[in-house]
């Protein structure tokens, strides 16, 4: 299991799966409705791709997301640390 915490980390990590698939920007695109531009953007951590798109990308990577609760340094105080 691979531990993602931003944008560009979620990025190259569905890069790396689609590329393990053998599948290019534009057929990985083709698979959920979305262009191989907005494809590039999602792996380059540089888009605000809706929630419901990601979905459809991880599915078609045959990946899922997990949430658990997240390990803050002692003295952080809430809030995004993005």
């Amino acid at each position: 299991m691979q531990k993602t915490t931003s944008q560009k980390a979620l990025g190259q990590t569905l890069k790396s799966a689609r590329s393990q698939k053998g599948l290019t920007q534009h057929q990985a695109g083709s698979l959920v409705g979305i262009t191989q531009a907005m494809v590039s953007r999602i792996e380059r951590g540089e888009s605000n791709a809706r929630v419901d798109t990601l979905f459809r990308l991880l599915a078609a990577l045959d990946l899922e997301i997990i949430i658990s609760p997240r390990a803050k340094p002692i003295g952080q105080g809430e809030g995004d640390n993005w």
